[in-house]
C-alpha cells in the first residue's frame, strides 16, 4: 500500500509539472526510472509487487505505445519518460490501463471542454516560470495519464 501511494505522489508532483510547465523534468522521469530499474534488478520485482520478466513486457508496451506518437510529434518526451518509469514501477495491464484510461480521460475533456469553456468564456492562461520561455500549446498529457492510472488501480485493486 506504502508503494502505490509513492507512485501515486510522484505521477501526482509529474502531472503538476506537466500543468503549469508544460515540461515534466528529467529529475522526476529519469529519476523515476532509475529508482525503478535499480529495485527491479535488487530484488528481482517491480515496485509494486509484478515479476522482473512483466516489468520487461511493460517497458516493451510502454515503447511500442509511445514512440510512434513521440516520431510523429504527438506526444512529449517527458511523458514517453515517464510513461516509462511506470512500466518499470508497474506490469503490463496496469500500463495498458492507463494508456487507455488515459484516452477516455481526454476524450471526456475534449468533449466537456468544447461544451462548458465556450459558455463561460474564459481564458486559461499559461504560467511560465523563466522569463522569456516559449510554452507548448499543446495540451498537457501527464495529468490524464495521472487519470488513466488511478482509474486501472481502481478497477485492478
Amino acid at each position: 500500500m506504502i508503494q502505490l501511494a509513492v507512485v501515486l505522489l510522484w505521477f501526482v508532483a509529474c502531472s503538476i509539472q506537466d500543468l503549469l510547465q508544460r515540461h515534466i523534468s528529467n529529475f522526476l522521469t529519469l529519476g523515476g526510472a532509475a529508482l525503478a530499474l535499480l529495485y527491479l534488478l535488487w530484488t528481482g520485482h517491480t515496485w509494486l509487487g509484478a515479476s522482473a520478466t512483466e516489468g520487461g513486457w511493460a517497458l516493451l508496451i510502454a515503447l511500442v505505445l509511445t514512440l510512434p506518437g513521440y516520431a510523429l510529434n504527438k506526444l512529449g518526451a517527458g511523458d514517453v519518460k515517464l510513461l516509462i518509469a511506470l512500466a518499470l514501477t508497474t506490469d503490463r495491464p496496469t500500463i495498458l490501463g492507463t494508456v487507455i484510461g488515459a484516452g477516455i480521460c481526454s476524450g471526456i475533456w475534449w468533449f466537456c471542454a468544447s461544451k462548458i469553456l465556450p459558455s463561460i468564456n474564459q481564458q486559461v492562461k499559461t504560467l511560465s516560470l523563466a522569463k522569456g520561455a516559449t510554452v507548448s500549446k499543446k495540451l498537457p498529457f501527464a495529468p490524464f495519464l495521472f487519470g488513466g492510472f488511478t482509474l486501472t488501480m481502481a478497477l485492478l485493486h
